[in-house]
C-alpha cells in the first residue's frame, strides 16, 4: 500500500490506498456504474484543538510567531533575553529573520529554540515546530499547486487522479496532514487482511468539515468487506470495481476553525485476494511531521527478511533500501519524523515453502 501525508495513499501488494484530504462534496466519481456501496459502521467524532486561537489569523510559521508576538505584547529584545535567561542564545535579528519569513528555525540550537518560544508565547507545545517545513533549498524556487505536487509524485492518469474524478484538482485544499499512522495485517496465506490509519489533520482555512481517503487494490479478488471509522463519521464509501479502487469520505462532525486539527481513524477489511502481499507504501506530496508505518504477519506466514525503501515518485526504482526486524509481536515498524514528500514503504520476502511467497 502506498500513502501520502498531505494526501494519503496506502499500496501494497493486494491494496494500495490514498488519502487526498478535506475536498467539497462534488459530483460522484466517474465509472459510476461500476461503483457499488460497501458495508460501513461509524462512531462518533473526535476533534482535538491544537493551537491557541490567537494563531488562527496565519497557516505559516512566521504568521502564527508573527500573531503569538502581538497578542503576548513583547518585543523581540524582550523575548531575547528571555531566551537567554533559559541558556539560549538568539539574536534579535535572527527572531526578526523568522517572523518575517526570510529565514527558518533549521539548526538543533534553534529549534531548541522554538519549543521555549512556544512556552514563552502561551502557545500549545508544537503549535509553532509543526509548521516547519524542510530545511529550505537555497536559490529562489516556485513551490508547485495541490495538482501539480501531487502528479510530481503520483505521474499523470494515475489510479487516484481517475477514482476522484473532477475531484482531484481540488482535493487537500481545505487540511493538510500532521502526523499518521498505518497498520497493516497479513493473513495466514499471506495476503492481505486489514488496514487501519489514524491521521491527524489541520485546517488550512476556517470551514472544513471532511476529508476524502481513495485505497486502492492491486488484486480484483481482493475487495472491502466492512469499514469502520472510530474517529469522524462516514459519508460515503464507494467500491469502483474497474479501478480496484475504494473512496472514502469522512466528515469531521464539525467545521473546523483555521489552524484547528481533528483526528481521522478508520479501518477496512478485506477478502481473501489471490496474489500474496510483499510491500507496502504510503505517498506523500507535502511534509509530514511524522509517520509511522507498522505491519503485522500471521504466525504462520512469517517473512524471511523485510526492509525499508523510498522512491521519489510512484513507479521509480527505490533508494536508501535497509533492512529492519521483525519483533516478538510478529511485526515490523518504520517511524519518520520530518518526513519528506515522496513514496515511504516496507517489503518483505518469504522463504521457500513459506505461505505467501513471492517479492516486492
Amino acid at each position: 500500500m502506498s500513502s501520502d501525508t498531505d494526501t494519503d495513499e496506502a499500496h501494497a501488494t493486494g491494496a494500495h490506498a490514498t488519502n487526498p484530504r478535506a475536498t467539497e462534496a462534488q459530483a460522484a466519481p466517474a465509472r459510476a456504474t461500476e461503483a457499488h456501496a460497501t458495508a460501513a459502521r461509524t462512531g462518533e467524532a473526535i476533534t482535538t484543538s491544537a493551537l491557541h486561537a490567537a494563531a488562527t489569523g496565519a497557516d505559516t510559521f512566521p504568521g502564527v510567531l508573527r500573531e503569538a508576538l502581538n497578542r503576548r505584547g513583547l518585543s523581540l529584545e524582550r523575548v531575547s533575553e528571555r531566551l537567554r535567561v533559559r541558556g539560549i542564545t538568539i539574536s534579535q535579528a535572527t527572531l526578526s529573520s523568522w517572523q518575517r519569513g526570510r529565514s527558518q528555525p533549521e539548526r538543533a540550537r534553534s529549534l531548541q529554540a522554538v519549543d521555549v518560544l512556544e512556552e514563552i508565547l502561551e502557545l500549545p507545545a508544537g503549535a509553532l515546530r509543526s509548521l516547519l517545513g524542510p530545511r529550505r533549498p537555497r536559490g529562489r524556487t516556485t513551490p508547485p499547486d495541490a495538482e501539480g505536487a501531487a502528479l510530481q509524485i503520483l505521474g499523470e492518469d494515475s489510479v487516484v487522479e481517475k477514482a476522484l474524478g473532477a475531484r482531484f484538482r481540488h482535493f487537500n485544499q481545505e487540511t493538510s496532514s500532521l502526523m499518521v499512522h498505518d497498520i497493516v495485517r497479513v493473513g495466514e496465506s499471506g495476503t492481505l487482511s486489514a488496514i487501519s490509519t489514524t491521521n491527524v489533520l489541520r485546517a488550512k482555512r476556517a470551514g472544513a468539515d471532511r476529508a476524502i481517503f481513495v485505497l486502492s487494490f492491486d488484486d480484483e479478488a481482493a475487495e472491502p468487506v466492512d469499514i469502520k471509522v472510530t474517529c469522524g463519521r462516514l459519508a460515503e464509501a464507494t467500491y469502483l470495481k474497474g479501478l480496484k479502487s475504494l473512496v472514502l469520505e469522512v466528515h469531521f462532525g464539525r467545521e473546523l476553525a483555521k489552524l484547528d486539527t481533528t483526528v481521522v481513524s478508520y479501518a477496512v477489511e478485506v477478502s481473501p485476494s489471490e496474489t500474496p502481499a510483499t510491500h507496502y507504501e504510503r505517498w506523500s506530496r507535502t511534509n509530514l511531521h511524522e509517520y509511522l508505518q507498522q505491519v503485522f504477519f500471521h504466525p504462520g506466514a512469517l517473512p524471511a527478511d523485510c526492509h525499508r525503501y523510498v522512491r521519489d515518485k510512484v513507479g521509480e526504482p527505490p533508494r536508501g533500501r535497509r533492512r529492519i526486524p521483525l519483533s516478538e509481536a510478529h511485526d515490523v515498524h518504520v517511524l519518520t519524523s520530518r518526513c519528506k514528500p515522496g513514496v515511504h514503504g516496507v517489503a518483505w520476502e518469504y522463504g521457500t515453502g513459506t505461505a505467501g511467497t513471492g517479492g516486492p
